[in-house]
Order: C-alpha cells, then structure tokens, then sequence
C-alpha cells in the first residue's frame, strides 16, 4: 500500500491507543466521556480492518519465506505456495474494506427520513402510479424493520395519489433511501385504457433527511399559522372542528399543512416535523453544494427534474438509468423485496466513484 496510506492508518491506530487511555482515566466528566466514546467507537470497526489487513500481509510474508525455505520438500513448498495464492488473493478484499472505512462518511446517513411522493406528468395514471411507489416504499420499511409513519395525503377520486408524505424511522434509513430521490418514469397500460395502449407517465420522489429540533431554530415571528376546519375522508369530527393546521414560514415561503389528525395539537406538531426538515434540507443543499456537484457526477444529483428510473411493467423490468441496472422482477420490486438489489448497486456505485476521486 502506497506510503502516505500506511502513515495514515498508523494515526488512526495510535488514535485508538490514546482514546482508549484516555477513557479509562479518572476525571472525565459526563460530556467529554460521551464525546470521546464516539470517537472511539467510530474509529474501532476501522482499526479492526487494518488489523486484519496487517495481520494478512504478515502471514503472507511469513508463507512466502516457508514456500523459498522448503525447496527440498515438494509437498511443504506445495502447501506454502497454495496459502502464498489464497493471501495474495485476499488482500485486495482487506484493502478495499479498509480504503471504504476511510471515506469520508455523510453525516446525515444516521438520520431518519421524511418521504415525498407526488404525482408528476400523466394526469390520474400518474397519480396511481405515484400510489403504488408510496405503497412500495410502506412494504420495503416493513422488510427491513423501519418506521412508516404517514403525515400527510392528498387522495384522487380512484385510488391515485397527488401528494402522500410519511415521516420513516429506523437505522440506515436515509443512507439506504436518499438515492431514491428524483423522477421516476412508469410505462403501461392504465386500467381505464380499453384499446391497450401503453402510457408513459412520471411521479416525483423526495427523501430529506430529518431535522431534529437543535438543527434548526424557528422563530415564531416567521410562522404564520391558520387552522380551519378539515376535508375529505377523516373521521366523525372532520368539517365540524377547527383542527386542520396551516403554517407558512415568511422569510422561505414554504407552507406545510397538515389535517390528518382530530387533534389540531397533533397536526400542529406534525406540520413543525415536515416543515423543519424542509428547512433543513435547505440549508443543507447550501451547505453542501461542492458535494451535490459530486454527487451528480457519480450516481445522479437526486433533483427531481432528472428521470433516474423507468419502470416498463409490459416488459416486466425496472431500469436505474444513473448505473445502467436492468432487473427483469418488477413486481418484486414493486412489493419492496428486490428494491435492495438496485439500492445495493447505488450504494457500491457511490462508494467507487469516491474511490476513484480520492485516489485521483
């Protein structure tokens, strides 16, 4: 490995050493043992790679000399030659894991998501479709264990969705989702089609990463907050309470409403939830505009005026157009089962296009 890399895993190493004293020191308050926990506990799965990877390259070194000092001995320099070709074929393993562990990791992967689904292009056929990409997003978080909390939904007369967001909790939920976020195309031939004819139509996917209350401060002179009295399906106390809830946010213009609820408290607190995130996702496109630029380079910029997957239901395959990815199981796709194959390849695309950016 080259010489600057080897210097680098010597400090984090040495790094660990020092946290590791240091915790077991008398005298730490409360604070800086927490801080000096995560530290730790954030460097030990990195630690644990170089170990294993210098471990591998000494039993590499130490079979190679037994394979040049057993030449008299075909049967020992035989079995020293097989394990000198079973390292040597392990350690460019050792080398990626240990290289990944070291990119530098988006801080707000931990984070849990607010999902959005709108209806784009394609009138009601957009609108189911958009229905069944919500659906399909509900099943997946099911599959792996999360959170589907529903906050807010706009329905269409037939089943179809304009608008449906859901807050969703659980771990690696936005480092797994946020490549979802953009245009996603449907071809098929809607239900209400009687001559057969394939329709294209399109619906809109945001995932935000969730703001938690110290990551954006509100001031109440910027709200501007109505409540009235909810519509459509809701309930026996729907048209007849004001609980329904309106805010606006001044100096941005973005506007939250939120009627889900009986209780305006409730949709008030909700409407607080989506609108905070919002705001952080703001603040964090500003923020991070450099790595955005990077990041649509490599696996799509997530906005959501680029097409990053068509879904062709006569051909029964589903294409990612940000990676090249065709998988013939639509409908496994569609219940969220085979969605981890695709998320899977997102993933493994981002980490080596800043493989390569880093090794440039």
């Amino acid at each position: 490995m080259e010489r600057v890399l080897e210097s680098r895993l010597d400090q984090i190493v040495r790094r660990q050493a020092e946290l590791r004293e240091a915790l077991a020191a008398a005298g730490l308050n409360g604070t800086d043992f927490a801080k000096l926990s995560k530290e730790y506990s954030d460097l030990e799965p990195i630690v644990d790679g170089i170990e294993a990877l210098r471990r591998t390259q000494e039993e590499l070194y130490a079979a190679a000399e037994m394979a040049e000092a057993t030449s008299d001995d075909p049967e020992l320099k035989t079995l020293a030659e097989e394990e000198v070709r079973a390292l040597r074929n392990r350690l460019p393993e050792l080398e990626m894991q240990v290289k990944l562990s070291l990119l530098p990791r988006d801080e707000d992967d931990v984070r849990n998501a607010i999902l959005e689904v709108r209806a784009g292009t394609g009138g009601e056929e957009a609108a189911l479709f958009a229905a069944d990409l919500f659906r399909m997003y509900q099943r997946y978080a099911a599959l792996r264990g999360w959170r589907f909390e529903l906050l807010e939904l706009s329905e269409t007369g037939i089943g179809g969705f304009k608008e449906a967001v859901a807050s969703i909790t659980g771990r690696d939920v936005f480092a797994r989702l946020k490549f979802e976020s953009g245009v996603h195309r449907v071809q098929r031939v809607p239900d209400t089609e009687a001559s057969g004819r394939i329709h294209t139509s399109a619906a809109t996917v945001a995932v935000l990463p969730e703001a938690e209350d110290v990551d954006i401060k509100i001031d109440d002179k910027d709200l501007r907050i109505d409540v009235f009295r909810s519509g459509g399906p809701g309930g026996q106390s729907v048209n007849t309470t004001d609980s329904a809830v309106r805010i606006t946010h001044l100096p941005t213009g973005l506007v939250v409403i939120q009627q889900d609820e009986k209780s305006q408290h409730k949709n008030k607190a909700r409407a607080m939830k989506v609108l905070r995130t919002r705001l952080y996702e703001l603040e964090r496109q500003a923020r991070d505009s450099a790595r955005a630029a990077d990041r649509k380079s490599q696996v799509g910029s997530g906005d959501r005026s680029e097409r990053i997957r068509t879904y062709n239901f006569p051909q029964g395959r589903v294409t990612d157009h940000r990676i090249n990815l065709t998988l013939y199981k639509i409908d496994k796709v569609m219940t969220g089962e085979a969605l981890d194959e695709i998320v899977d390849a997102l993933v493994a695309a981002d980490r080596a296009a800043k493989l390569a950016m880093a090794d440039a």
